[in-house]
């Protein structure tokens, strides 16, 4: 495709498919130009409000349009497997909100199919590609921290405590889990790669999804993660990296940061700024354009095993606070 223009469109336009909706502008090479959604009120204000030319009133219909190269998933979690492995099968490039599904055989199960067909996946943990954050994977590559040794992050938001709400609702993909918990769990997976061993305790809510959990991961080597996700609590949103030459901290809110600070032992810290761009979720959008424009199939960024290994640690996590998942269904 060389330096054609990639055409986009948006399958759930809630409310995180508006924010990245509204970041296209920042991104040349990608051209917003259709949104589906099974509410044709909600795709039409959608369509409206952001400036989208064509709206489809089903997912099957959107996956059928010709004009589009590369598919953002924003619908409930449990709803990305089947919409993902029809994309696939339509041949269009997927983003896939995180998290990238509820189990880690449904993961698994995208992840071959994408593989098998030479189309390009990625799960959209705009994290990743922040500046901030590729500074700091910059930062620790030159061993600015000496041997990386652990990570320690928190990720928590007063929620309302409606039973009636969307987060504690399990076929909706409700709970901590798959809102928060993945975020500092994708963050420790980057630094210090898949765990050899979870264990998690926390507070479920009566219909079973994940209200709070701290999460204890061993990375192997003596490498450790200590972790914390809640519904209930507001909680600042830091990440530290601690090596045997200093430590490197992302601060608030850490899953989108502006800014590290780097402390080399016995050195005064080293405030590092790096701004996104827009709102945050242009660099997401630069990654995959990119890829799809040159013909990759994955991310180098956020490959498809970093996906594979979050989504194990989150179903470890699952099981071990007898949390309730529901899978969405099997067909569109």
């Amino acid at each position: 495709m060389g330096d054609m223009t990639v055409r986009w469109g948006i399958i759930g336009p809630g409310r995180i498919a508006r924010k990245v909706a509204a970041d296209f502008p920042h991104v040349p090479e990608a051209q917003l130009v259709a949104v589906a959604s099974r509410s044709k009120e909600r795709g039409e204000a959608f369509a409206r409000d952001l400036g989208v030319p064509t709206v489809h009133d089903s997912y099957r219909a959107i996956l059928a349009d010709p004009q589009v190269d590369a598919l953002y998933i924003a619908t409930p979690h449990p709803q990305h497997r089947a919409i993902a492995l029809a994309g696939i099968r339509a041949g269009k490039a997927l983003l896939v909100e995180k998290a990238f599904t509820v189990t880690p055989e449904a993961t698994r199960e995208i992840v071959d199919l994408a593989v098998e067909r030479g189309v390009f996946v990625m799960e959209a943990m705009w994290t990743r590609f922040q500046p901030a954050v590729a500074r700091l994977r910059e930062l620790i590559a030159d061993g600015a921290i000496g041997e990386v040794t652990a990570v320690q992050a928190d990720l928590g938001a007063q929620h309302s405590t409606d039973p009636a709400d969307r987060f504690y609702a399990p076929e909706l993909g409700g709970g901590a889990l798959f809102d928060l918990a993945v975020y500092p769990i994708s963050f420790a997976q980057m630094v210090l790669g898949p765990a050899v061993h979870v264990t998690a305790r926390g507070v479920l809510a009566d219909s079973g999804v994940d209200v709070e959990e701290s999460i204890l991961l061993d990375h192997g080597d003596g490498r450790t993660s200590t972790l914390f996700a809640s519904l209930r609590c507001q909680t600042p949103g830091a990440a530290r990296v601690v090596g045997t030459g200093g430590w490197i901290d992302v601060p608030p809110r850490f899953h989108h940061p502006t800014r590290l600070v780097l402390t080399r032992n016995g050195h005064e810290p080293e405030e590092i700024a790096a701004p996104a761009t827009g709102a945050g979720y242009s660099h997401e959008i630069v990654e995959v354009t990119g890829a799809v424009a040159a013909g990759r199939t994955q991310s180098d960024v956020m490959p498809l095993a970093d996906t594979v290994a979050v989504q194990e640690i989150m179903g470890e996590v699952a099981a071990q606070l007898g949390m309730r998942v529901v899978e969405g269904p099997d067909q569109l």
